[in-house]
């Protein structure tokens, strides 16, 4: 796809995901923005932008995965120089928003980090935020500015419709209460049955497999889950699927954070594939055999290229 009236688009990329940059900038057919991303002596953000941006529509791609604040920082002081550059408008493309899992008080005195980062990026000076498959969809209300939330079960439910051919012995798992919606939704796009897992979680990052509703027994099974970090989750649910007849387990997600165990804890798993997709950048220590990676490129370009356009992204979801 090329944009049309490309003189006056701008992508710009921060240190968090240029690739994924490179790539939307490729689907655009437009180059990717000149500037420099750095730091002085004493920790502090150096950005500067090496071209002209007055009257541009500039976009700025930068997951905030770790390190996130270190991420954030760069996306805050990239929005400042542009705006004090006088870009005639500022998208922030946020493919994982971080903090997100901080949408609400849980106990007394907690804070509301999401809402805390939402006022931040508006303050820098972003006019629209473009995001994905924000881990509390209610987030978007956070900003007082257009939020374009984007999906990523189309690119997950092609993969599998293409890679099986015959769904019959498919289904979708959701890995705890908190994904029914989202896995009901996966299954109801391919058709195939779904089941739930019920856990309850003793402390932060420790799950326990308490019961699965629905028929998994000699079936093959996708668990289907917004983001994976620690893989605890995940990896108990599928060894418990296995332990209880799924014939294969499959998994899969759109934000592979994988932090601490996560991929000690996939690669000893009973899980054969996971698929996640690149809204965040998966170093080379985190590619195993395991894990394969879907790009989103195409729909945040084609997202982008509507919103320049001024016309409907909600036909994305058609």
């Amino acid at each position: 796809m090329v944009v049309n009236n490309s003189s006056n688009i701008k992508i710009f990329t921060c240190n968090a995901h240029p690739d994924l940059a490179k790539e939307i900038t490729a689907e655009l057919g437009v180059k990717l923005g000149q500037s420099e991303v750095g730091k002085f002596s004493d920790g502090e953000i150096s950005v500067k932008i090496n071209e002209t941006v007055r009257g541009a529509d500039v976009y700025i791609v930068q997951p905030t995965s770790t390190p996130v604040n270190e991420h954030i920082m760069e996306l805050l002081i990239m929005t400042d120089a542009m705006r004090r550059a006088s870009a005639g408008r500022i998208t922030a493309v946020i493919p994982y928003f971080g903090y997100a899992r901080q949408d609400r008080k849980t106990r007394a005195r907690d804070p509301i980090s999401a809402k805390l980062v939402a006022d931040l990026i508006q303050t820098a000076g972003t006019d629209r935020v473009l995001t994905m498959d924000l881990h509390c969809a209610q987030i978007q209300g956070f900003f007082n500015i257009p939020v374009d939330h984007m999906v990523g079960l189309p690119l997950l439910t092609r993969y599998y419709m293409e890679k099986f051919g015959d769904l019959s012995n498919l289904v979708a798992v959701s890995p705890d209460l908190g994904s029914v919606g989202r896995t009901r939704s996966f299954a109801s796009k391919m058709d195939i049955p779904l089941a739930i897992i019920d856990k309850r979680r003793p402390k932060a990052n420790v799950s326990e497999i308490m019961n699965i509703i629905g028929n998994i027994e000699g079936k093959d099974v996708l668990l289907v889950d917004d983001m994976i970090d620690t893989a605890g989750t995940i990896c108990n649910a599928a060894n418990a699927l296995k332990e209880r007849g799924a014939k294969t387990v499959y998994a899969c997600c759109t934000h592979p954070v994988l932090s601490g165990p996560a991929i000690e804890r996939i690669q000893s798993s009973a899980i054969v594939e996971l698929i996640v997709l690149n809204t965040i950048k998966l170093p080379s220590i985190k590619q195993t055999d395991k894990i394969k990676s879907i790009s989103v490129a195409p729909i945040l370009a084609d997202a982008i290229t509507r919103i320049h356009e001024d016309r409907p992204v909600s036909k994305l979801f058609d």
